[in-house]
């Protein structure tokens, strides 16, 4: 590959257009395994389907199918539910990592032996993880339960029951993933410069007002970034419910969320047949949500003009 420069000494360098092709192998490749795969369900959406196989246009009656007709109406709304409760954990557990990077930002020993353990469980894949925890959370023979009738308290069903069932996959997630939130906040925190922190300290402010008025609001982006994985996150949650409560999101459609819908409407699992194109429809849904949500959050973390 030749690089030109222009007419004079010290000239800026002048690249050859043919250094682009260097990037065709990339979008060859998100080509075929993203848009291909997103214009196809775009496409499927408006057609019916025998089976496995296109039939004919029916515009967006799989639409009208998917939000007006039961039971599935109501599966979708009870899907949304849990995904939205999803979201709101996970929002928790980010103001939570929020503060534990706070507390090892002051750390100046064993900082990097706090990361690394709470950064750890990231290294497992989520099918692994909800595995593992299902067996802790087992009712008769689960590690929580041994440990609470060790110590003479109460006992529980925890994914017995539709409200601990969504509460304990919440809180396996947010074991998952806090790690990295926490990383993501401390590399904002270590790029706030000293000097404010000991101005603020001089002016009389005490650990809470240094971390609500000067940290909060200088690590916005963090905020935005985490945001947004957060509520796309929970709306694509699909590994870890399948993994403790299988594909229905049992006990009672309690943990059902909006992939685990959209697998069964796919693949037969809903009413016994494959229904492809409602379950197009339903991800076209989701891939409309989360894109105006990660919007939506852009714009509210947006720094306002001056």
């Amino acid at each position: 590959m030749k690089v030109r420069r222009r007419a004079g000494r010290g000239g800026p360098a002048r690249i050859s257009p043919w250094v682009h092709l260097f990037a065709l192998p990339a979008l060859l490749l998100y080509g075929l395994f993203v848009l291909y795969p997103v214009l196809t369900t775009l496409l499927n959406s408006f057609f019916a389907f025998r089976g496995m196989r296109r039939g004919a246009w029916i515009g967006l009656d799989n639409f009208v199918t998917l939000f007006t007709t039961a039971p599935l109406n109501g599966r979708v709304i009870n899907a949304v539910r849990n995904n939205l409760i999803m979201f709101g954990g996970s929002l928790i557990m980010t103001f939570a990592a929020f503060v534990i990077a706070a507390l090892l930002h002051q750390l100046t020993v064993g900082r990097e032996f706090f990361k690394a353990a709470f950064f750890l469980p990231r290294l497992l894949s989520l099918i692994v993880v909800g595995f593992l925890w299902q067996l802790i959370l087992s009712p008769r023979s689960g590690a929580l339960n041994g440990l609470l009738a060790a110590f003479g308290l109460p006992t529980h069903a925890w994914l017995g029951t539709p409200n601990s069932a969504l509460a304990s996959v919440i809180a396996v997630g947010a074991w998952h993933s806090i790690g990295f939130s926490i990383l993501v906040f401390l590399a904002a925190m270590q790029a706030i410069p000293a000097n404010l922190y000991e101005a603020a300290r001089l002016d009389g402010a005490g650990p809470v007002r240094i971390l609500f008025s000067l940290t909060l609001p200088l690590t916005r982006s963090a905020w935005m970034i985490l945001t947004v994985l957060a509520f796309i996150g929970a709306f694509e949650a699909f590994d870890l419910v399948y993994a403790m409560q299988g594909v229905t999101g049992a006990p009672y459609y309690g943990t059902d969320t909006l992939g685990l819908l959209f697998y069964r409407l796919a693949f037969g699992g809903e009413g016994g047949t494959a229904a492809v194109g409602l379950g197009s429809a339903l991800a076209l849904a989701m891939l409309l949500v989360m894109a105006a949500a990660a919007v939506g959050t852009l714009r509210l973390f947006r720094p306002a003009k001056d």
